[in-house]
């Protein structure tokens, strides 16, 4: 991923809540030569190995488990994101331009066997289910459903975090855009403001 310098987040902890809070992610890889991806929901773990695990599972119809361990994987995480207009900067003339965060994970995938997939869907089921709802499935009908898929792991080898918050702007222009992106009916554009601002606090306390 192209990442200038004003743009590249390395902070572990700042990636990792990136991947936690958007856990629904393109998963690509090579299928017979070619680009293949599934959108799919992840879980992370930070303390599986040097840079953490991703878990996740497909249909077993789903033709891309069976070169998944052949080759690298890519998992996608796309934070907040907004669109940026020059008319909402104090210093003109600028272009138009596009604000988000996004984390790239790479790895080596490996297929779960039948207790390792058990365990990734009851974690999946315990971690987006409300408890609310006090979902039990019957061990049969849970059984069989669980034949229908496949599980993986990702052993991440490198994560890539790239956050585009006007980071070479001036602080009025960040803080314009901060107000304009705060003010909208849209909750991408909210979301990305409160990290702007909080980059921007960060960059005025260092």
């Amino acid at each position: 991923m192209y990442i200038p310098k004003h743009f590249l987040e390395s902070r572990q902890e700042l990636l990792h809540d990136l991947i936690r809070n958007n856990a629904f992610a393109p998963l690509i890889t090579q299928l017979d030569g070619q680009f293949f991806a599934s959108h799919l929901p992840f879980l992370f773990d930070p303390a599986r190995g040097e840079h953490g695990a991703l878990r996740s599972h497909m249909a077993r119809a789903n033709p891309q488990w069976r070169d998944l361990a052949s080759a690298e994987a890519l998992v996608i995480f796309q934070g907040p994101h907004a669109f940026v207009s020059p008319s909402w900067y104090i210093e003109k003339p600028a272009v138009p331009t596009w604000n988000y965060a996004v984390v790239h994970a790479y790895g080596s995938a490996r297929l779960l066997d039948d207790v390792e997939l058990r365990t990734l869907l009851q974690d999946t089921i315990g971690t987006f289910e409300s408890p609310d709802t006090n979902l039990v499935l019957p061990e049969e009908y849970f059984d069989r459903m669980s034949r229908g898929v496949v599980g993986f792991e990702i052993a991440i080898t490198r994560l890539e975090g790239k956050f585009k918050l006007s980071q070479n702007r001036s602080a009025a222009d960040r803080a314009s855009v901060i107000r304009a992106l705060g003010a909208s009916e849209k909750a991408a554009d909210i979301e990305t403001a409160a990290l702007m601002a909080s980059a921007l606090a960060e960059d005025h306390g260092s």
